[in-house]
């Protein structure tokens, strides 16, 4: 039987092997859990399945074929896939999770799909948390700024605690804490759509230093060119994920009865910048030279 969730977990799952799981886990070093066990869908697929096992091996996990496996005798669970698979992955791990196991959901969706997964695992006996992760999970790593919510928000946070993690508690209703993070959304990756719009435009045009010295003199705040370079590099390495979000963002932004069509179109510009970035513009971003590199890069592919 899983331990008491305020308690420093013994055995942790991450369901989903990416980015975040890869980061808390740099994040903890020598201080992780005893038994850390992952399964990741990719694993099904035989093209990436020697990949994956590459990945768990290099991180000193157990690494599991089959989801069952990954969840045995589990305490906490972190869902960390992508957010056009959270539900997808609440309702397969639900009749197998021990009971009273804390399910972490700390993938980007929309209110409503927190609460449909949340009914599919507090159904079948676990403790369901809606957890935002509300910054890049580098460079701080297991250290990034996590809003929780739902009724076992306070044992989560204790359990996060625990872990050396940096949670606050944003309400006792699950889709309050993601709430909070598909409409802050709307803002941050709206501007990474509207810089991809900009100034990829601007470049084609030929006038793009004009813009730069335009858009820094009405607002000499923002360092224009280092903020391009920077979410041009976010959305051609993380676009696709970031897509799905933006989905998720309109969903919820729709269902306050809201319009949501820049939503909808930064999902669009996300997918379209998806992989296209090439290696252009790495070291020194915001320098005029890899900058231009990295516009004529996106340009070259879209």
């Amino acid at each position: 039987m899983p331990q008491e969730i305020n308690d420093r977990p013994a055995r942790l799952a991450f369901i989903g092997f990416g980015e975040a799981a890869s980061a808390f886990l740099a994040g903890w070093g020598e201080d992780r859990p005893a038994h850390v066990a992952a399964f990741d869908i990719k694993t099904d697929d035989p093209a990436l399945r020697s990949g994956m096992h590459d990945r768990y091996r290099a991180h000193d996990v157990a690494g599991a074929d089959a989801l069952d496996a990954a969840l045995d005798g589990a305490d906490v669970v972190f869902s960390v896939v992508t957010a056009d698979q959270a539900l997808a992955a609440a309702r397969a791990a639900a009749p197998i999770l021990p009971k009273g196991s804390l399910w972490l959901d700390c993938n980007s969706c929309a209110p409503d799909t927190k609460r449909q997964a949340a009914e599919a695992i507090e159904a079948a006996g676990g403790s369901y948390v809606d957890v935002a992760v509300m910054a890049p999970v580098h460079p701080k790593r297991h250290k990034v700024p996590l809003l929780v919510s739902g009724p076992h928000a306070a044992a989560a946070r204790t359990t996060l605690l625990a872990l050396g993690m940096c949670p606050e508690i944003a309400g006792e209703a699950v889709g309050q804490a993601s709430a909070i993070k598909m409409i802050r959304s709307v803002m941050i990756k709206g501007l990474e759509a509207l810089t991809a719009e900009c100034f990829l435009a601007a470049r084609r045009a030929g006038v793009e230093e004009s813009v730069f010295a335009s858009l820094q003199a009405s607002d000499p705040d923002i360092d224009w060119r280092a903020r391009t370079a920077y979410n041009l590099e976010r959305m051609t390495v993380h676009g696709a994920r970031r897509a799905a979000e933006m989905r998720e963002v309109a969903a919820t932004v729709a269902a306050l009865g809201l319009p949501n069509g820049i939503s909808a179109a930064t999902a669009l510009w996300q997918d379209h910048l998806a992989g296209r970035g090439g290696d252009a513009g790495e070291g020194d971003a915001g320098g005029n030279d890899a900058l231009g590199s990295r516009l004529d890069a996106i340009l070259a592919r879209l």
